[in-house]
């Protein structure tokens, strides 16, 4: 079964034509002979509509030029359709990836197994041979986080699957703590490295800002991504921000709406119902910075956060589904990056290129010594909710009903499977699913089987 898919996918590699023109652009779907070309995957995420304002919070904080900034995001796209791809190839040999390099211009596979590796490198990555699946960590750390629910977990401050180094990594303040977690959740050391940290998460709760809503008129956050759900409008924001039946209103001090659903701690998510005076719109901070889309990004990608304390900052995706212990108690599933935040700036946008990832937790640090932020995935919001996340994509999608199981409005999860047209496709990126990204129309997002 495994060789039957690596086949197909070097394959499809071989008739799409050489897959690196420039660092990892380009489509590795192929399309017969004279029909139109299928879209890159930086076309299908709109990379070229990442705002300006993210744009030079890029260049600022990780030392680029605007054709850099704007390479990087490119070839941040398509390496997570190319990875995509892989995973659903080498099944459960496949161990993560992630980018590096000034443009994200390399992007490395891991495998379990030495036979991948031309698979890997035939759709032009690097290939690198590991011990642990990525299943295998994610499934200790699963263990780790449900022993965090019955013991105190307020000295390991943090744990995380480290792909690059195929590694669970739990930070500890002092190591008794993290053998004393390890052991309550019986998961085996060898497949864990322990990192001695002093730090003290901690929800980024109210100051001022640009786009701040106000809580029960006290506290104040920030506006994370606007969303429907059905007529209603709102917005996705924190967990920590605010509980069910809280009020807000906006930085005018006008009444806004009301928190409908909240979690805190466990994970850190939330949606605020709007009044009829407030209009959700596809954009952040005020400005033209534009939603298209929910795709989540590859480790190493860059990723800027706006908040309603210190505006646009930028970094890069540390780790995935990563497990953090504020001292409310641990929230679990929240990324962890390198972009810097302080408090008020929590429940704030978190984008890649035009791509929403999620909204601010907290973490450590400043945005004048930097720091460490984690924010709740925006896709699990949506997906809980029942929300549908506002973009300006417009694309054109298939006329008529041509049936199946795919559907607009849908939180799909990579490796999960549709039908359309009559055809069965595998989901290559998280996502949610909106008109004009249907299976035949995303190669960057589906793979037909």
């Amino acid at each position: 079964m495994l060789q039957r898919h690596l086949t197909a996918a070097c394959a499809a590699t071989a008739a799409a034509g050489a897959l690196l023109v420039a660092g990892l652009s380009g489509s590795a779907s192929a399309r017969p002979s004279g029909s139109p070309a299928a879209p890159t995957a930086a076309e299908t995420l709109r990379t070229d509509a990442a705002p300006p304002a993210l744009l030079r919070a890029l260049e600022r904080d990780l030392g680029l030029n605007r054709r850099q900034a704007e390479r990087r995001l490119a070839n941040e796209a398509e390496a997570g359709a190319t990875s995509g791809r892989l995973r659903a190839a080498l099944g459960a040999h496949y161990a993560g990836a992630w980018v590096r390099g000034a443009e994200s211009d390399t992007l490395t596979v891991a495998t379990t197994d030495p036979a991948d590796v031309p698979a890997i490198r035939a759709l032009g990555a690097a290939a690198r041979v590991v011990d642990h699946s990525l299943a295998a960590l994610d499934a200790a750390k699963a263990r780790l986080d449900r022993a965090a629910t019955r013991h105190a977990a307020t000295d390991t401050p943090e744990w995380y699957v480290d792909v690059p180094s195929n590694a669970l990594v739990v930070q500890a303040v002092r190591p008794g703590a993290a053998r004393f977690l390890l052991a309550a959740a019986h998961v085996d050391a060898s497949i864990v490295r322990t990192v001695k940290s002093a730090e003290h998460p901690r929800p980024l709760y109210d100051l001022r800002g640009g786009d701040a809503y106000y809580i029960d008129n006290g506290s104040r956050c920030s506006i994370g991504f606007p969303v429907t759900r059905g007529t209603q409008q709102g917005f996705a924001t924190a967990g920590h921000c605010g509980r069910p039946g809280s009020t807000t209103t906006g930085a005018n001090r006008v009444a806004q709406g009301t928190f409908q659903a909240s979690v805190f701690p466990g994970n850190d998510m939330a949606w605020v119902a709007a009044n009829t005076n407030w209009t959700a719109t596809p954009y952040v901070n005020g400005s033209s910075a534009q939603v298209t889309g929910s795709t989540q990004a590859t480790v190493g990608s860059s990723v800027c956060r706006s908040g309603s304390t210190t505006g646009w900052h930028c970094g890069t995706v540390q780790q995935l589904n990563s497990s953090v212990t504020y001292q409310e108690g641990t929230v679990t599933g929240v990324t962890r990056t390198s972009v810097c935040a302080e408090p008020g700036d929590s429940g704030g946008s978190f984008l890649s290129g035009s791509q929403a990832q999620g909204v601010t937790s907290g973490g450590t640090g400043n945005c004048t010594s930097g720091g460490t932020t984690y924010f709740q995935p925006v896709n699990p919001i949506l997906q809980s909710y029942g929300l549908t996340l506002r973009t300006t994509a417009t694309g054109p999608g298939d006329p008529g009903d041509p049936g199946g199981t795919w559907a607009a409005g849908t939180v799909y999860q990579a490796g999960a499977t549709v039908t359309y047209g009559g055809a069965a496709y595998r989901c290559l990126q998280t996502h949610q699913a909106q008109p004009g990204w249907e299976p035949p129309n995303t190669p960057a997002l589906w793979q037909r089987q």
